[in-house]
């Protein structure tokens, strides 16, 4: 929980959409296995267009990066 409060605290100044503020939580919570564009269009019950968009713009703002690990799909991280 402490770790979920500094994220929430060091990014207090930046606007988030709902979907994100959704899938981050869940992320923050203890998210098991590898986050996708299509596991985040389903957490956020969104399109997966709209999924790669909001991936898109916390991957330009540092909040989130590209897992090491490859393979045949993208997955993500946070960038802690």
């Amino acid at each position: 929980m402490l770790l979920k409060a500094r994220f929430w605290e060091q990014r207090a100044g930046m606007p988030f959409n709902e979907r994100q503020i959704r899938v981050l939580n869940r992320m923050l919570d203890g998210f098991e296995g590898k986050l996708t564009s299509s596991k985040w269009a389903a957490i956020a019950k969104c399109s997966p267009d709209t999924a790669l968009r909001n991936i898109t713009d916390l991957l330009g703002r540092g909040v989130l990066r590209k897992a090491i690990a490859g393979g045949r799909s993208m997955s993500y991280e946070l960038a802690t």
